[in-house]
């Protein structure tokens, strides 16, 4: 069993940055794929940013260039950095992680990009 706690979440202004934790309760060096979904009210959960367990990555169309997925070995912990917030980016960030064909996932941080 592995849980997967995010943090970092909040109200930002358009333009602004936030970073996002997600806290493993085990080791992630053997993950297959960590990564960060989003789901806004009334729509489909969707893909932000993936990271594979050889270090490729994943973006969503709408995020890339924009928002950058990295992860601590040490710390068990993977992270969204996000920039050039936008008000579309409002959603509930979900952490997500696969470990021998299960998936885990995290209890969501909300994230609100308002002036």
């Amino acid at each position: 069993q592995v849980q997967l706690v995010e943090s970092g979440g909040g109200l930002v202004q358009p333009g602004g940055s936030l970073r996002l934790s997600c806290a493993a309760s085990r080791s992630i060096f053997r993950f297959v794929v960590m990564g960060w979904y989003r789901q806004a009210p009334g729509k489909q959960r969707e893909l932000v940013a993936i990271m594979t367990s050889g270090d490729s990555t994943n973006y969503g169309d709408s995020v890339k260039g924009r928002f950058t997925i990295s992860r601590d070995n040490a710390k068990n912990t993977v992270y969204l950095q996000m920039n050039s917030l936008k008000p579309e980016d409002t959603a509930t960030y979900y952490c997500n992680a696969v470990l021998q064909s299960v998936i885990y996932w995290g209890q969501g941080t909300q994230v609100t990009v308002s002036s």
